[in-house]
This record gives C-alpha cells, structure tokens and sequence, in this order.
C-alpha cells in the first residue's frame, strides 16, 4: 500500500504530467504561432523527459498521466480548449494512506438528482449502470458535459487504477479546493493547509478539514493561494518562503524560515509590455508583441494559464529524501540554507515555465514514499 506521513521522505513513485504533443496545434491557422507551440510542446516534453530521468536516476518509479482517446486534439470547451494534465499536484494528494482526487460529479450529481435516483459517486459509475432516461435528463436536461467534467478523471484514470490495486482508498476531495498537493504541507502528525484568499473564513475551513482529518493536528496557513507557491518546509527545522506570509511562530515553532523577496518584473521591460495586455497571466519572451500569439493564448488557452507575475518559483520544489531536492533554477540564497542542513539541489531545465506558470513541485506528485508517520511537534496535545 502506498503512503505519504512526511514529504521529504525517500520519494519511491511519483506522477510526472504530460503536455498535448505537437500535432494538437494544427487548428492554429497563422503558421508562425502554430510553429511556436508545436517547439513549446516539442521542448516541453524534452523536459519533462530530463526530469523524468533524475527522478530515475534516483531510484524513482515514475508513471504518466494519458490523453485520452478521441479528446485530442480537441477536447474544446466552450470557447477555450481543456488544459493538459500538466500539473498533476494541483488535482491529488496522497496524505497517509487515502488518496483524494478532485471529483467534480458527486456535488453536481447530489445538487441535482431526484431523491428517488440511486447513489453514483463517478460520472463513469453513473453513465455506465444509471437507467437510460436518467442518463438523458443528465446530459439534455441539466447539460452535463462529459468532456468538460471529466477530461482530467479520464487523463489519470491509469493512475487511479493503479493506485487502487495497491489496496488505497480513493476519496473525492471535499472541501476540494484546499485538499490538494498544491494545498497541503504534510508534516507528520500535522498537516497544514493553505487558503484560497487572504480574506477567507478560516474557522469554516478549519471545521470542514477536521471533519476529514479526525487522527491529525491541522493548521491553517493564510498563503492565499497554492501554499507551494509561497513556502516550502525543506528539511525538519527550515522553511524557504515569501516575505507575505504571516509570522511562523506559531504554526511551526521553534523553526528556521528563509525568506525570499518577491520577483521583481518591473525590471523586466518586455514582461511589462505584455502585462498591458494579458494582467500578467503568462510570459512567452519574445513574442511580447506579436498579437497573434496573444489573440490565441487570450481566446482559446485561457484556462493554461495561472498569474505569472505572483510565481516565485524558487519556493517551489521537489524533495527527493532527506540529502536530495530538485529545482528549477539556482537561487544562492536557497541553495546555501539547504547546504546548511546537508541537503544538495538539483537543477532541471523547464524552458517555458513562464508559459505553463507551473513549478517543479507542480509538475509532479508524489504518491509513495518510505518512511512512518512521525511526531516532529510532540509537546502539542
């Protein structure tokens, strides 16, 4: 059975995403933006593969998330394609031994089912056993669209799979957005979740999370975001993080935190000129200015892109085991805290980054690791 208690435990079997291949762009009329993203697919793949490669080289199983047959290439939805499953942290987590997946259907399906109907807890047990007329009223009638509701289901359903035969319980997420890799720093008998907004309830999230999680200390951190784009607990003792975020006295007492400033853009002129026009959504550098290509991301890609300009992907790493991290830069000040504590950093190319607005921790997601459920704050009750 697999299990995750602390992770920067020896890292056994992680997912690494996968981006659309080449051919997917041919919609794309213009062909000097349709030659772009078919070399931004090319190299994005060569450097999943690089990655892919480390994580072997330290004894890694890695798996990969599929596309679908007969989705690609055009899983489109409404007037923007669905993404790739490139950041499968944002969509799983593996916290002890329960697995949790973002599971749209069940809140769609129970806000909209007659008493009288039977219990279905995926699209795929409903569409497969469910009667006929039922099926018909789903999709007609409430507008159910199976491409849109479960691409991403459909894009790990191998993992999902394979993560049952080990003898894991598979959980839809609820509350869903905070129960996800991107969400959560699991620290042994404590786990801490972040929070979507600065201004959110966080007493309400607290409750819901305890309902869950009835055998762990669980904390908020207000990161109001992904949390892995804002801190990162490396080693027992150090914390990298951001300068916005709140004291760490309480939440991790006692422990070393190395903050990092943000990302200075205003010094880049090219991203400026871009911000004008895209919010600082996403960055392609050298194509500022070619509206083409900002007509296509802006109309059709809209739901690839994250907010750029806020990413310091620095925070944003894998930890191997104990000795061992992966990044996808080198930053100084990061690098001679983890050699502080005995740890070495790997760097890893992912040219376009700044495109995807996804980080090394991002693009994996750890679904095995050695190692038992510790105590690392014993005096809490």
């Amino acid at each position: 059975m697999y299990s995750v208690h602390q992770h920067w435990d020896p890292l056994r079997v992680c997912v690494v995403g996968r981006s659309y291949p080449p051919e997917f762009y041919s919609w794309i009329k213009a062909p000097h933006v349709r030659s772009l993203f078919e070399r931004i697919a090319r190299e994005t793949e060569e450097d999943y593969q690089g990655i892919i490669l480390k994580l072997e080289s330290f004894g890694v199983t890695v798996m990969r998330p599929d596309i679908p047959d007969g989705l690609a290439p055009n899983p489109k939805w409404g007037n923007s394609y669905e993404a790739p499953p490139m950041t499968p942290r944002d969509y799983m987590v593996m916290v002890g031994e329960k697995f949790y997946y973002y599971n749209y259907w069940p809140k769609f399906y129970n806000n909209i089912k007659d008493p009288s109907w039977g219990s279905y807890d995926t699209a795929k047990d409903f569409f497969a056993n469910a009667p006929k007329w039922q099926q018909d009223e789903v999709l007609n009638v409430y507008n159910y669209n199976p491409i849109e509701e479960n691409f991403l289901d459909r894009c790990y359903q191998n993992i999902f799979d394979h993560i049952s035969a080990q003898g894991n319980q598979l959980k839809y997420n609820m509350p869903y957005k905070v129960v996800n890799g991107a969400m959560v720093s699991r620290i042994g008998r404590d786990l801490y979740f972040g929070t979507q907004r600065y201004d959110e309830d966080q007493s309400q999230l607290k409750g819901l999370i305890d309902q869950e999680f009835t055998q762990t200390r669980n904390h908020i951190v207000n990161t109001g975001g992904h949390s892995d784009g804002t801190y990162c607990p490396v080693a027992p003792g150090l914390i990298i993080s951001l300068r916005d975020v709140p004291e760490y006295k309480t939440t991790f007492p006692g422990w070393e935190v190395v903050y990092l400033p943000p990302s200075n853009w205003t010094e880049v002129k090219e991203f400026i000129a871009l911000k004008e026009k895209n919010a600082g959504r996403w960055w392609i550098p050298g194509f500022e200015q070619d509206q083409e290509v900002i007509d296509v991301v802006d109309t059709w890609l809209t739901k690839w892109t994250g907010y750029v300009e806020e990413t310091v992907f620095d925070v944003n790493m894998l930890i191997v085991d104990p000795k061992n991290v992966i990044a996808f830069s080198y930053n100084k000040q990061v690098f001679d805290a983890l050699a502080r504590y005995g740890i070495t950093a790997h760097v890893v190319p992912f040219r376009h980054r700044y495109f995807w607005d996804g980080g090394i921790h991002c693009v994996t997601m750890d679904l095995h690791r050695e190692g038992v459920q510790q105590d690392f704050f014993p005096e809490r009750l």
